[in-house]
């Protein structure tokens, strides 16, 4: 397997991702950020997995049931077919929330002749450290491990239980299941209650995925980026992750490989931001009080990220008998970016609060909290604006101005003076407005570079940096201003490469990146979008769509050679910026395409 041809299931409590041969290879339990059952991604000969293997003759097709975050995948060989229908259960109880314990369902569907199978049953738990042991029990197969730590792992079936633990050959004649489980159940499964265990999910994410709007184009593709997205909340605190895996190598064989089962603030704000968008409100509201529980203390500065269950300490160390994903090691567990300063994430909190506040006045809760913290951010703002981060891409080493965090300084104070006034709060305006326009002016006096006429990566940089393109998206700048247009062009000269971005190309604290950050591709594609060049961004976003895998998956970057994706997967921050890009150009109508095309010709006539 040469690309992350993998499908995401899960129920907001943890995930596992499947190949597309049915192949559980990723699954941490009983919680995302948990240690791993089948870690195979992170080391193909001792990271386990729960394999089906079949002989050649069959045809194994892999997809999602429509507008559900089941994956159904298919072996048939002509005479004989079954499917596997592979989910995590999530749906309301009766006595108010839901239902989504830390387990796995298989549900095995017969479809015609005398299908034949082996399952390739291996879980290795605890990151695989130490050994696991599995015994057949009476009701269950259970694993377990006790020389490194001590943990357990349940599985259910009604096929033959030897069988299945020694790899005989089973032939299914009905429906059968598995019910993988990190708790002994109390009452046994059986292949009915598993059913309505199926039909329940099912049920739940129908009724998710019917508030999302319908668009001109691109409906599917918005579809499965909000179930992507939904699939990465952890509903027990609110908290939004960055991605479901560790250490998917940026590079293969390279060291860029870190763990992002946390919640950064960025990102996590960015995607409520985008899910919101679509209806999901539910989501913007627990986000918000995992932010307002995250800070008790008025004078408490905001950390870049936390862990899911709103840990603040997040120690990295490196599991070092793990060959990692292709052979690319460090494997990393935690991660030290944890105590790094990026000043950009109380402009896009900001951002945040304030689009709820417009969205939902008349339903916002915490109101009394989120003028506190509003005034909070504002007061770190001004306290610390004109210092130097780390930005927006974590660089390890020095710290610099950049444009990004400045921007986003601005973007705070801006959107917490539209707080302001509409909580009737005029007081603070005095001070505040001759803060934003002090900001502002700092960035248009020390960002632009006359010389690459363009803004650049950071104050005296000749360097270009796709992050700038967010200047006109959070308000900063008009699309049409002759700077705004310039530097995109210039981004567009110096970072694009057959139409897939480099974050930057001075060289970072691991010289210079050879595979494409994949949200940068989008935000070029919608700046090129709002500065009028529609039908090259619809051409480019069509292009960027054919990379993602079989399921329309995206990870965090794109091989700029070969086109596959790298980086850890799913991962949140393409598919809201999928989102974002999509809704811009499903206005994009064939009648605007040909009064562009038009436009073109005459610009070209002009050159002659």
């Amino acid at each position: 397997m040469n690309n992350l041809d993998y499908g995401i299931i899960g129920n907001c409590r943890s995930a596992a991702l499947i190949s597309k041969t049915g192949s559980i290879d990723w699954c941490c339990l009983p919680e995302f950020d948990s240690s791993s059952v089948f870690a195979k991604l992170l080391d193909e000969n001792i990271g386990g997995h729960f394999g089906i293997s079949v002989d050649d003759s069959y045809t194994v097709t892999q997809e999602y049931l429509s507008n559900t975050a089941i994956l159904v995948t298919s072996f048939n060989n002509g005479n004989d077919a079954f499917d596997i229908f592979d989910f995590m259960p999530r749906y309301h109880k009766t006595a108010g929330g839901y239902q989504s314990p830390p387990e796995i369902i298989r549900f095995i569907k017969y479809k015609s002749g005398s299908p034949k199978f082996t399952v390739d049953y291996n879980p290795k738990l605890e990151y695989a450290l130490g050994e696991t042991n599995t015994y057949i029990k009476d009701d269950f197969i259970v694993s377990l491990t006790d020389k490194e730590k001590f943990d357990t792992l349940f599985l259910y079936t009604d096929l033959d239980k030897n069988a299945v633990v020694n790899a005989d050959e089973i032939e299914l004649t009905k429906d059968a299941y598995f019910v993988l489980g990190y708790n002994e159940k109390i009452f046994k499964p059986d292949v009915e209650k598993v059913y309505i265990e199926f039909e329940r999910t099912k049920v739940y994410w129908l009724n998710w995925m019917s508030k999302t709007p319908a668009y001109e184009r691109y409906t599917q593709e918005i579809n499965r980026s909000a179930i992507t997205l939904k699939l990465l909340t952890y509903d027990k605190s609110g908290a939004v992750l960055a991605a479901a895996t560790t250490s998917l190598p940026e590079t293969i064989g390279e060291v860029r490989n870190w763990d992002y089962r946390f919640c950064w603030i960025r990102d996590a704000s960015m995607v409520v931001k985008v899910v919101s968008h679509l209806g999901h409100k539910n989501i913007a509201k627990r986000y918000l009080k995992f932010i307002i529980d995250l800070i008790p203390d008025k004078d408490e500065k905001l950390q870049i990220m936390y862990g899911i269950n709103k840990e603040k300490k997040l120690t990295e160390e490196t599991l070092d008998h793990l060959s990692g994903y292709k052979g690319s090691k460090p494997v990393r567990v935690g991660n030290a970016a944890y105590e790094q300063r990026q000043n950009d994430i109380y402009g896009i909190l900001m951002d945040v609060i304030h689009q709820q506040l417009v969205s939902f006045s008349t339903d916002i809760e915490n109101g009394e909290e989120i003028w506190t913290i509003t005034k909070g951010i504002v007061w770190v703002v001004n306290k610390h604006w004109k210092e130097a981060d780390k930005g927006i891409w974590e660089f390890r080493t020095e710290e610099r101005h950049f444009t990004f965090s400045k921007v986003l300084c601005w973007v705070a104070i801006d959107k917490a003076i539209k707080v302001a006034e509409i909580l009737g709060k005029t007081a603070k305006l005095k001070k505040w407005i001759p803060l934003e326009q002090e900001i502002k002016a700092d960035i248009m006096t020390n960002a632009w570079n006359d010389k690459v006429q363009a803004f650049t990566q950071s104050y005296g940089s000749d360097d270009l940096d796709a992050s700038v393109l967010l200047m006109e998206p959070y308000g900063f700048i008009d699309a049409k201003d002759p700077k705004y247009v310039s530097t995109v062009k210039g981004i567009e000269r110096d970072l694009s490469n057959d139409g897939l971005l480099y974050r930057y190309k001075n060289k970072d604290d691991f010289g210079l990146p050879s595979s494409s950050f994949t949200i940068c591709t989008f935000w070029f594609i919608n700046s090129l979008y709002k500065i009028g060049e529609e039908q090259k961004a619809k051409t480019l976003f069509d292009q960027l769509l054919s990379y993602s895998n079989h399921l329309g998956l995206f990870s965090e970057d794109i091989d700029f050679e070969t086109k596959r994706l790298l980086g850890n997967f799913p991962q949140a921050y393409s598919h809201l910026a999928l989102i974002e890009t999509a809704i811009n150009l499903s206005t994009v109508t064939d009648e605007e395409k040909v009064m562009e095309s038009m436009r073109e010709h005459v610009d070209e006539s002009d050159n002659l």
